[in-house]
């Protein structure tokens, strides 16, 4: 009698990637933006029960295993979603377009934090400062690269410093995500300089 000494064929590596982008691109629309459109809410924290993400999910002609969702939150380059410490919550870290009390405690910012935009929209920045538009806070990253690549997704980048220190002896408070973003209510002009 013959055995069968093949081994199981897995997916090719970058059709796993396409399908981890494509559910991590689903979860940032769900758990940021429209969490009401496959019927979960989002409790404080902005955390979701996994078993009823991944039902959902599968009732919205998406499914996504435990498995595939502990990959998406253990390989996303930007850390966009962590689990909770029992493994059993899963949420966004930041970038909410939906009111959700994140729960973010106010911590003392670095001295200089940056903020990556297209060179569009420097001009009017620099006259009326940054605004959160309809996210929660204005994301602020640690260095520079980071900022620059950000500003990359809206055309040719720039870099804005922002002073942190001195906003935050004016009384701006500060919160850090999980993923390292830092957050603000607003960024007032006379604490930007362009890189």
């Amino acid at each position: 009698m013959k055995t069968n000494n093949r081994q199981p064929t897995r997916a090719a590596p970058e059709i796993m990637d396409n399908r981890l982008l494509k559910i991590s691109k689903y979860l940032s629309k769900h758990l940021r933006h429209q969490p009401d459109s496959i019927g979960i809410k989002l409790a404080a924290g902005g955390w979701v029960n996994v078993q009823e993400l991944i039902a959902a999910c599968a009732n919205h002609q998406f499914p996504i295993t435990l498995e595939e969702l502990q990959e998406v939150v253990a390989t996303n380059d930007k850390k966009r979603f962590s689990f909770d410490s029992t493994g059993t919550l899963i949420r966004a870290n930041q970038g909410h377009s939906v009111e959700v009390d994140l729960q973010f405690q106010p911590v003392i910012p670095p001295n200089v934090l940056y903020h990556g935009t297209g060179q569009k929209s420097v001009e009017s920045i620099m006259q009326t400062g940054i605004a959160k538009m309809s996210r929660h806070h204005v994301h602020l990253s640690l260095d520079i690269a980071t900022a620059k690549a950000v500003g990359a997704r809206h055309g040719k980048p720039v870099v804005l410093a922002v002073d942190a220190a001195a906003m935050y002896q004016a009384g701006y408070q500060f919160y850090c995500s999980d993923n390292g973003v830092w957050l603000v209510d607003n960024v007032p002009p006379k604490y930007l300089q362009k890189i």
